[in-house]
């Protein structure tokens, strides 16, 4: 009863040897198609989105904020420390923002000098409907809703 035991466990063994030995020994893998596209660069860090596309960044010490271009697009430019943004700036660059976002319909309404260096506006709708409330600081350029 052991010796055909012993027969049959070495069967088993030698087959799924021989099984392994011819999948070692199988045809290469196929070459590269040289009619295939070739794959986009691979995605070079958690800052890029290119040119117009809107991302997450986070710099030091900060909270997530979101930009409209990948740092560094417009090296062009220095950052000034004082913008001295007038009511009429403040206006242009509320219709730009609408602008950008592809906002036809809506307009920029309400745009006036407010306390501790800001300027104020609201976004309305074709009937006059206030949608909101912004204010710009005149010195830093920063955005704030505040209705």
């Amino acid at each position: 009863m052991r010796k055909p035991l012993m027969i049959a466990a070495t069967a088993l063994t030698l087959a799924g040897a021989a099984g392994t030995a011819a999948l070692a020994q199988s045809a290469p893998p196929p070459a590269p198609r040289t009619d295939a596209p070739t794959p986009p660069p691979p995605h070079p860090g958690p800052h890029w989105m290119g040119m117009g596309g809107w991302h997450h960044h986070h710099g030091p010490g900060q909270h997530a904020r979101f930009m409209p271009f990948a740092p560094g697009t417009f090296r062009l430019f220095a950052r000034q420390p004082d913008k001295h943004l007038s009511t009429a700036d403040v206006q242009t660059i509320a219709q730009a923002i609408l602008l950008w976002n592809g906002e036809h319909d809506w307009k920029v309404a309400q745009v006036q000098s407010g306390q501790n260096n800001q300027v104020t506006f609201t976004y309305a709708a074709p009937d006059g409907t206030v949608i909101a409330k912004f204010a710009i600081d005149q010195q830093t350029g920063r955005i704030s809703r505040v209705g």
